[in-house]
């Protein structure tokens, strides 16, 4: 159904659409499905369709209309970019809801059983980067085990296979790990050229040590499990929890992936994460509303609630009630990102 209507924007434009249109974020993915059934269970069927196309795809086609061939709801794994909100802007799409439903850390996952790393976000960098500090230059990274970047690491061949760079996750992976250690390289610093030093800072391997997945979370866990010693997957939090009989995930900064320190900040690969609703489209998809309100439920977001199980860090319940208030006064973003 959703095919159908990104397919045929004239006739979704003509008449109002039944059906919610929901895109973007695989990390996202499960929580608003979650609530699409719920929505569905309640409505004595299926009310609102939601597509895992990941999060610079999903904004691609949430900002391509603000007609009724594009969808209403993009979720996100990080913000929106200045970018994306004037590309929206461009196209009519000028009044946007931006809802914080929650909090995920981006965990770095091994196979179970095997001794669990405590990783520096230098040492990732250093490990996937396309180029590195040597000599006082950067040069093509040239590490292929972890315990050649520190004796601390176990011997571990460097293979990650990571999100691709339609993801939200992938952006959230390249700024919290790349780009805060590599920023610190008085090599890098030394480099003249911004853009050169935003090239070095967010360019992964091309050699095999770093691997896209495609937005298949779930394939990233079966190539782990399968694969060989040592094999890393790096995705959000909610995944390693709905597999923590084959996976577990390594420190970071000497700190554990639970949902205390992500909820918390101190987690150093948390981040929020977001819905962003076309407001117009409320009172044009009955079923949005409908969505929206299951959403900010405190059955649905509540700190025992259903999306929490499923492995959402909750808002706290301050966050939760301006979340309501965001969702039944509709209000719509004022500053451009940034």
């Amino acid at each position: 159904m959703l095919l159908a209507a990104l397919a045929v924007p004239g006739l979704a434009r003509a008449q109002p659409r039944e059906v919610a249109l929901v895109t973007g974020s695989s990390t996202v993915f499960p929580f608003s499905r979650a609530v699409a059934e719920a929505v569905g269970r309640a409505g004595g069927g299926p009310r609102v369709q939601v597509a895992s196309t990941g999060t610079v795809h999903g904004f691609a086609q949430f900002c391509r209309s603000a007609g009724l061939g594009a969808p209403d709801v993009q979720d996100a794994s990080r913000r929106i970019t200045a970018g994306e909100f004037s590309l929206c802007l461009r196209n009519g799409v000028n009044e946007i809801m931006e809802i914080p439903i929650g909090f995920d850390g981006i965990v770095v996952a091994h196979r179970r059983g095997l001794p669990s790393p405590d990783f520096t976000l230098a040492q990732l960098w250093l490990g996937v980067a396309r180029q590195v500090p040597q000599g006082g230059r950067m040069v093509a990274n040239p590490y292929t085990r972890w315990r050649q970047i520190s004796p601390s690491l176990p011997d571990w061949p460097i293979r990650v296979i990571g999100p691709p760079p339609s993801s939200g996750t992938r952006d959230s992976f390249v700024e919290l790990v790349l780009g805060t250690a590599c920023a610190a390289a008085p090599e890098v610093r030394a480099v003249a050229e911004s853009a050169e030093r935003a090239r070095l800072c967010t360019a992964l391997r091309e050699d095999g040590a770093w691997t896209d997945a495609g937005e298949d979370d779930q394939a990233i866990i079966r190539q782990i499990v399968e694969g060989a010693d040592g094999v890393l997957g790096i995705f959000g939090f909610s995944f390693l929890e709905a597999a923590l009989d084959r996976i577990e995930g390594a420190s970071i900064e000497g700190v554990d992936d639970t949902a205390e320190t992500i909820a918390s900040g101190r987690y150093p690969l948390a981040r929020p994460l977001y819905l962003y609703v076309k407001r117009p489209n409320l009172d044009r998809v009955p079923a949005l509303r409908e969505f929206l309100a299951e959403y900010a439920s405190e059955r649905a977001l509540g700190r025992e609630g259903y999306l929490a199980r499923l492995g959402l860090v909750p808002p706290s319940p301050i966050r939760l009630r301006v979340i309501q208030d965001t969702v039944r006064d509709r209000t719509i973003m004022l500053r451009r990102p940034g």
